[in-house]
């Protein structure tokens, strides 16, 4: 009795993938126009927009033609080619008209980065971790006029970290700060698990030379902590026990009514870039990061207007337009393609991250941006499908 036990169990773990991959190829595909920018695109590995891809597939949204999007080509933005070569194919190279068109055939509009391309990130002039030229990037005038028509003809739109921050012109900024009651505080930060630079070789060195720079040539720092950066490049670091109480930033889902509706925890730490960013009472803030200093490190914030608890997630939802910002780095996250075509994937999570490790980033895809993304998609696309049979 007892063998025959394991031996059903045996088969049942055995089986169990493929029931999921069954599963989930015979759930209906669901056809959405996704208008995807990235300029931030260093590899075909696309890493910048590959967990929105992801949520995707898995939710079976695909292109008009029922093929799956492909995360190596269906974006604008920069486009990696092989010996330093690469390719524009961005919204500036559209004319009015065609941006006029643009915005009426996407039902959804995600853009993840535009933070660019560097000299030393793709030429190698220069260390990786070192400051350099521009090659490409920023918001342009060309993206505000396509998101404006996308918000006047009601489409959604998805924005997060670095959309309006450094190197986009101050005039493009501040239009889209007025376009959707948003305002970046000028401030960017990010946890670091080693600040000790003998140690961590990653640590960016401009960021370490400017803080010597401005702090008579002293980096005192060995363990972990945060570190703040303004648009004038003024840097100021937190560093964890001194000035920390707990090291890493986290995002805190306040109202259970929020928490349920995405199916998201009450605390997430965040040890990625994020942006320090303010909203008007015409948004909605759904998740809001805290951070959280000893007395000192309360004072260094409070010396520098740097706060300690900003919006994480802001959502405006009314007739005239559906917006959110991510305030942070979500859409990049380190998770594997292949495990999107299995049915009920989410529920061994656990399975696909160390919680151990303060700075991994795979819980957050699981257990925050996954079912958020999902939520938003599932809540939008009954309403393009019924637009969609309306005419």
């Amino acid at each position: 009795m007892r063998s025959k036990f394991f031996r059903v169990l045996f088969y049942v773990i055995i089986l169990t993938p493929l029931w999921m991959w069954l599963i989930w190829m015979i759930t209906p595909k669901k056809p959405l126009r996704v208008c995807f920018v990235d300029k931030t695109v260093l590899s075909t590995l696309c890493r910048e927009h590959s967990s929105f891809g992801w949520v995707l597939k898995y939710k079976r949204f695909c292109r008009p033609n029922h093929n799956w999007y492909n995360k190596k080509t269906d974006y604008y933005g920069f486009f990696p080619k092989e010996d330093r070569k690469f390719l524009l194919q961005d919204i500036d190279h559209m004319q009015q008209e065609q941006i006029d068109k643009a915005s009426d055939k996407y039902d959804l509009f995600y853009y993840t980065d535009t933070y660019g391309i560097y000299s030393n990130e793709w030429y190698g002039d220069t260390l990786i971790n070192e400051r350099s030229r521009l090659v490409y990037g920023g918001m342009s005038s060309h993206d505000l006029s396509l998101l404006k028509r996308a918000k006047a003809r009601h489409k959604l739109i998805i924005a997060e970290f670095n959309t309006i921050a450094t190197p986009t012109k101050a005039g493009i900024r501040h239009e889209f700060e007025d376009m959707f009651g948003v305002k970046w505080s000028g401030w960017v930060g990010k946890y670091f698990d080693v600040l000790d630079t003998n140690i961590n070789y990653d640590l960016p060195l401009w960021l370490y030379r400017n803080y010597k720079k401005q702090h008579n040539g002293q980096w005192p720092f060995k363990r972990s902590g945060i570190a703040f950066v303004n648009i004038d490049d003024h840097v100021e670091v937190l560093e964890n026990i001194k000035d920390l109480k707990v090291e890493v930033p986290y995002i805190v889902t306040a109202k259970r009514a929020n928490r349920d509706r995405f199916t998201i925890p009450r605390r997430m730490k965040y040890p990625y870039w994020f942006d320090i960013m303010y909203t008007s009472h015409r948004n909605n803030v759904i998740s809001t990061y805290l951070i959280e200093p000893t007395k000192r490190g309360d004072s260094i914030l409070k010396h520098w207007g740097i706060l300690k608890k900003f919006p994480a997630v802001i959502e405006h939802i009314d007739t005239n337009y559906r917006f959110y910002y991510f305030s942070g780095d979500f859409c990049d996250n380190p998770i594997r393609d292949r495990l999107n075509s299995f049915k009920g994937i989410w529920y061994f999570k656990p399975l696909f991250y160390n919680k151990k490790e303060i700075g991994e980033t795979e819980s957050f895809f699981w257990k925050f941006y996954m079912p958020m993304v999902t939520q938003i998609l599932d809540e939008y696309y009954p309403i393009v499908n019924s637009k969609r049979h309306e005419k």
